[in-house]
């Protein structure tokens, strides 16, 4: 059976309806899952199954029957190693129908049938008694409920209910603790990824700078977490101004309140600074004493011979509601406030005795300005990246005259800014919003720059853009960065082609276009971790879970497997096995052409070692000689090492198999490449072969 699905196209900008298959959801779910990372984290499939060993052994030693509660169980790995251990009975709960039938394959294949029962169920909906999903309670709660924030996925409603109406008092409970540990930084680059900064800029009347509204610099940003690979963070980007000390913990043996609270602790700085974020990251204690531990703690904090990589837990960065100055020893007070489902951070100074007294809950942030509810964290940081916007200053005083005529079209852009303070003050400047959101927040910063004069809003559709709109003057000056919101790979900022040729008729003859072109990039890679997320399992802790990886592949077969998706590679080492090849280029002179662009070749591998996939990344050409890269920067060194621009996603193409290489002989000598950009539907499919 088929389904009809409308969507917006991100880089032609056009409502379509497609015709999908009626489990399109299901395959797609599947296969951006991270079930694979998660079966590949050796680290927590050993800490669990020592503390279920360890439990099991407990209830054991009491007299009593070791029944156990699993929640979310998955594959079913986690019960089946309570079944193993000795258990007598595991209810193992799973709410996702797929993989609950993927549990009983995977139950009854590794000869769990009689111990352990799947119920396809949310656990909050599991009956007990004699009639019941479940004949008793459990008296051993086993879960693995957590995200890189800890409670993000519902762990403490689920534990809550799970306590009153589940398992017995006093139950055993695998993890039995959790903890979550702060420490406050002064960063400048994480910094970057919350408030805009001043950007400067040379005209010829002196030096301009281009300020953020009050409501942006006074405004507390969002509440979403921002979760990182903190571990590809240099220690040279940022200062640490305290230790770290335990924030709160939970003990999920005994019941869990999931009600909104508060926690405070005081912190003595260990440097004076400006106390801007907060990193934070937790760890499990499998078993009561505590020494079977499992830490998300980053590379500065533990020895890096313990260090287990993972993409399913990382480590949080968040961002005070403002910067706050701390002196060395000199008290502060931090309050974690947290709901149900998240966390949030707030600075106090240490005063009087009254303050024992008060109640510290701090309101959950709210954006006020628009801007972060606009732009994301890495497009914060491309905004405050001072080379990337050099580039743009020095392509506006190339092309722009007194009497240049202007038309921006980019979301959230500062480049009518940066036009008007480059060019004759009598010039016009015209910017192109589809949001009302982007008009609000674009009139915020032309006001707090006194510009609201200089620069007109236009809001229209480029296809529906009229001769009045431009008061029937011709553009002379078409720019864009090009970004859109809507942007997921790199390739769908190609939308600025299309606007660009649905404006043909009002553009001068002689008009300039900036960017006047852009190029496809393309280079094979070795990941050094990523590659896991893709990778079949097999055997996990001594349980076949093959069938898991055959509905995993099967799910990727039905489309993604031929598909890229986007990944910012400054989070993912990895070292290129080719140089870096350009092929496509889009020429934004011209309009987008009726035919399709097309191209296929070799490249040849240059460097030992697994071809994983290939990466693709943007160039922009903004004038002849003055490019910006949205991928590769450099490589750094001789064994291939890559530096990628951190503001931007990449596009990653998995190899559905993967060609290993100890010597240059066994290379494969090249790999082959085909390359379809389809300029009716603007996208690209892609085939490589080893």
């Amino acid at each position: 059976m088929k389904t009809f699905c409308g969507r917006a196209n991100p880089t032609t900008g056009a409502m379509e309806w497609l015709e999908e298959d009626e489990n399109y959801d299901y395959h797609q779910e599947i296969a951006r899952s991270r079930y694979a990372d998660m079966l590949h984290d050796k680290d927590r499939n050993m800490k669990y199954y020592q503390g279920i060993r360890a439990a099991v052994s407990r209830v054991k030693e009491r007299g009593e029957k070791a029944i156990v509660l699993d929640i979310g169980t998955g594959t079913g790995l986690l019960s089946m190693m309570a079944a193993s251990a000795g258990a007598d009975f595991c209810y193992a709960i799973e709410v996702f129908k797929p993989m609950a039938n993927a549990a009983v394959k995977i139950v009854e294949k590794n000869g769990f049938r009689d111990k352990i029962k799947v119920i396809n169920k949310h656990s909050t909906e599991v009956t007990v008694g004699p009639d019941g999903d479940m004949q008793c309670r459990a008296n051993i709660l086993v879960t693995e409920l957590f995200d890189t924030e800890l409670i993000g996925e519902g762990a403490l409603p689920t534990y809550e209910h799970a306590h009153k109406y589940l398992v017995k008092e006093g139950c055993e409970a695998v993890p039995h603790r959790a903890t979550v540990y702060v420490q406050l930084v002064e960063s400048k680059r994480m910094w970057s990824w919350n408030k805009l900064f001043p950007i400067r800029v040379e005209a010829e009347d002196g030096e301009k700078i281009i300020v953020s509204p009050s409501e942006m610099e006074n405004c507390p940003g969002v509440p979403s977490v921002c979760d990182i690979q903190l571990n590809q963070m240099p220690s040279s980007d940022f200062a640490i101004l305290s230790d770290v000390v335990t924030m709160f913990s939970v003990d999920f043996s005994k019941p869990v309140r999931s009600a909104s609270t508060y926690y405070r602790v005081q912190l003595e700085p260990v440097k004076s600074g400006k106390a801007q974020i907060v990193l934070s990251w937790w760890d499990i204690d499998m078993d009561p004493s505590g020494t079977i531990n499992c830490t998300m703690a980053p590379y500065w904090v533990k020895s890096t011979s313990a260090f287990q990589w993972r993409d399913h837990w990382m480590q949080c960065v968040y961002f005070l509601p403002n910067e706050e100055p701390v002196l060395q020893g000199e008290k502060v007070y931090l309050t974690a406030s947290r709901d149900e489902y998240s966390v949030w951070y707030k600075l106090q100074k240490a005063s009087g005795e009254e303050e024992n007294k008060a109640d510290f809950r701090v309101e959950s942030p709210v954006c006020r300005c628009q801007a972060h509810l606009l732009w994301n964290r890495p497009r914060f940081g491309e905004l405050n990246d001072q080379n990337r916007t050099h580039q743009y200053i020095k392509s506006l005083m190339n092309v722009l005259k007194t009497d240049s005529v202007c038309l921006c079209i980019s979301d959230g852009s500062l480049l009518p800014m940066l036009a008007h303070y480059l060019g004759a003050k009598q010039v016009q400047y015209f910017l192109l919003l589809f949001f009302l959101l982007l008009l609000s927040s674009s009139i915020h910063f032309f006001k707090a720059n006194h510009l609201e004069d200089k620069i007109k809003v236009v809001e229209a559709r480029p296809e529906l853009l009229t001769s009045s709109h431009l008061e029937d003057k011709k553009i002379s000056i078409l720019v864009g960065e090009p970004f859109f919101t809507t942007s997921l790979l790199p390739w769908h900022n190609l939308y600025f082609w299309y606007a660009r040729t649905a404006v043909t008729k009002h553009l001068a003859s002689n008009v300039t276009v900036l960017p006047q072109s852009a190029s496809l990039h393309m280079m094979i890679v070795e990941f050094q971790d990523l590659w896991r997320i893709r990778s079949p399992c097999g055997i996990c802790e001594g349980f076949d879970v093959r069938t898991m990886d055959d509905m995993i592949k099967n799910s990727l077969d039905f489309r993604e497997s031929k598909e890229a998706e986007p990944h910012p590679l400054w989070e993912y080492p990895c070292k290129s096995l080719s140089d870096p090849r350009e092929v496509l280029i889009f020429d934004f002179r011209k309009t987008v052409p009726q035919q399709c662009l097309s191209t296929e070749g070799s490249v040849n591998l240059l460097r030992k070692g697994r071809s994983h996939g290939a990466v693709l990344w943007m160039e922009y050409h903004l004038t002849a000689d003055i490019s910006v890269s949205t991928g590769l920067m450099q490589i750094s060194n001789e064994k291939g090492n890559c530096e990628w621009n951190p503001h931007c996603k990449q596009a990653v193409y998995f190899f559905s198999s993967v060609i290993e290489s100890e010597t240059l002989a066994d290379l494969p000598s090249a790999v082959t490449y085909a390359i379809n950009f389809d300029t009716k539907t603007g996208e690209i499919a892609m085939d490589f072969k080893l």
